[in-house]
Formats: C-alpha cells, structure tokens, sequence
C-alpha cells in the first residue's frame, strides 16, 4: 500500500510553480506611469502591486517588486496631482496654449 501523507498538496504546488506576474505588471504600471498616462497607469500599479504583495504574503516571489509598484504607483498619482494643480495655477483651462 501507498503513503501519500507526506506528498504535497494541490496549495503547494500551485504556490511553487508561480511567478506573481501581477507583481511584475505593477511595476511596469508603475515604471511607465511615471512618464505616460499616469492617471490611468499609476493607480494599475498601486492594484496590481498590492495583489501581488499579497500573494507574496502567502508564499509567492517577488515581495520587493510589489512593494516598488505601490511605491511607484503613487508616485505616478502624486505626478498627475501636482500637474492638475499647476495647470488650474497657470489660469489655463486645458493644457492647450492659445495664440
């Protein structure tokens, strides 16, 4: 008869063959945000960086790179925020210049 009660379970294996690619997408959300599209990229890099921390919680890699797309997502927020405020500063309605 067969001993299966130190094989592993359906957790462990899932857990070994994972990449946390959600971890890797943050911080590319959040490296490209910093230049383009921070709006939209920036709070993708805070979501996908906090899944991705919390799949490292649980076993996952990549710990430190969900915890630089967080950081770097809102970075990318504060960016566009500090744009808005400049742009309402400047008494320009849009980010047109008129001649």
């Amino acid at each position: 008869m067969t001993d299966y009660s130190n094989a592993p379970g359906p957790d462990a294996a899932a857990q070994q063959n994972s990449s946390n690619g959600l971890a890797i997408a943050g911080l590319v959300c959040g490296i490209v945000g910093l230049f383009v599209a921070n709006v939209i990229l920036g709070p993708l890099a805070i979501i996908f960086g906090g899944i991705g921390l919390s799949r490292a919680n649980h076993g996952a890699p990549r710990r430190g790179m969900a915890i630089a797309a967080i950081v770097l997502g809102i970075v990318a927020v504060v960016i566009w925020v500090l744009l808005i405020i400049a742009v309402k500063r400047s008494g320009h309605s849009s980010f047109y210049v008129h001649y």
